[in-house]
């Protein structure tokens, strides 16, 4: 593979007059592992919907080997040739792991003729060789719902690579993981780097380093760096706005934070794992360093323990985009939320207490579909 795979021009997205993407300018190589970091609100997520077509730029274009997908649909572009992976593993809980690729594999059957049919040999070896790719062959007549969080990661993974695109597009693969769950995504990813053009967006730096070949920093919708991770991490201007070198958490992004773990579960009845998630999950968005990370989760877990009241805590948001920023937030926490094989990812009672954070942060309609979605 030579030339760009992927290229993006003045790119602008607004909505509502509101810049997730300014002008940014962007490209990558064919057979490129890319990863793109951010703090939160540097439009990260707005730049893969920008490139497979969930949102149409309001200025600029994006050119997949050469071609502009301007216009084209979320289908259109995925038969291009470019995959994603989103944050939620979005695999079919009651099949089992083979199941789950052979689906992949030939998009042109149907969920019918996948399961009743019979595959032919080639089906069958690139579903044999994607077991291994992945690491799960000794689970592979397994049920998807009994898989680990981070095994279902992978399964996704498999499944996006099954399709055959030409580039694939992970959005922070890792969330909510183990250490080692971490690690083995993180083997996958670079094995898959070696026949691959892989774009990675990722908040957690040590996964980062481990991956990590060329990292582009973006900031307020446009790239503020772009160059090796030890580039990256020396040059002032990220240092400034997102690495850090003493407290790398602001006092405003400690109010945001602070608020949206008391929002995540406004009914009370946080599980010890979940909290866990939570905390691990955020510490990681706005600190770097190991030891700092701990102490901000301690600080979190304390604030946790106070009587909270969660109409005080929505006065505390000033504009628009901090709303959207804690329901972005507290939507993650749901979905990285750990559960077993025979509970649904999110119970009655949380879903009440979602439902009423939508209501009380009042946000519009397609912005709450957005995160959603």
């Amino acid at each position: 593979m030579s030339g760009k795979i992927l290229q993006i021009e003045n790119l602008t997205v607004s909505f509502d007059g509101f810049k997730a993407l300014n002008a940014l300018n962007f490209s990558m190589d064919a057979g490129e592992l890319r990863v793109v970091i951010g703090p939160n609100g540097a439009g990260k997520t707005t730049f893969l919907d920008a490139i497979t077509g969930k949102v149409q730029p309001t200025e600029g274009r994006v050119l997949f080997k050469g071609r502009s997908l301007r216009h084209l649909s979320e289908h259109q572009v995925a038969r291009l040739g470019i995959g994603r992976k989103f944050q939620t593993p979005r695999v079919y809980l009651k099949l089992t792991v083979r199941e789950n690729l052979e689906l992949a594999c030939n998009r042109h059957k149907n969920v019918f003729a996948s399961l009743f049919g019979k595959s032919s040999a080639s089906e069958r070896r690139t579903v044999g060789g994607l077991l291994e790719t992945i690491g799960l062959i000794p689970k592979a007549d397994l049920p998807a719902e009994l898989l680990s969080h981070g095994e279902k990661q992978r399964l996704e993974i498999g499944m996006l690579v099954a399709q055959s695109p030409d580039l694939l597009l992970v959005d922070e693969p890792v969330a909510g993981l183990t250490d080692e769950e971490t690690e083995n995504v993180g083997e996958l990813l670079l094995a898959l780097a070696e026949s691959h053009s892989i774009v990675v967006i990722e908040h957690d730096m040590e996964f980062v380093r481990q991956i990590a070949r060329k990292v582009t920093v973006l900031h307020e919708g446009s790239v503020l760096c772009e160059g090796s991770m030890e580039q990256v991490q020396n040059d002032p201007q990220v240092i400034e706005v997102y690495l850090g070198q003493r407290p790398s958490i602001s006092s405003h992004q400690l109010k945001m934070l602070r608020i949206v773990t008391a929002m995540a579960w406004s009914d009370g009845s946080l599980a010890a794992e979940e909290i866990e998630v939570m905390l691990s999950r955020f510490s990681k968005l706005f600190a770097t360093d190991v030891e700092e990370q701990e102490q901000l989760q301690q600080e979190l877990r304390d604030y946790l323990a106070q009587d909270l009241d969660i109409n005080e805590l929505v006065a505390e948001l000033e504009t628009p985009e901090e709303r959207e920023l804690i329901l972005q937030l507290s939507y993650d926490v749901i979905q990285a939320s750990s559960r077993t094989a025979d509970e649904p990812l999110i119970n009655d009672e949380e879903a009440a207490a979602y439902q009423e954070l939508v209501k009380l942060l009042n946000l519009p309609e397609e912005v709450v579909r957005r995160i959603e979605n």
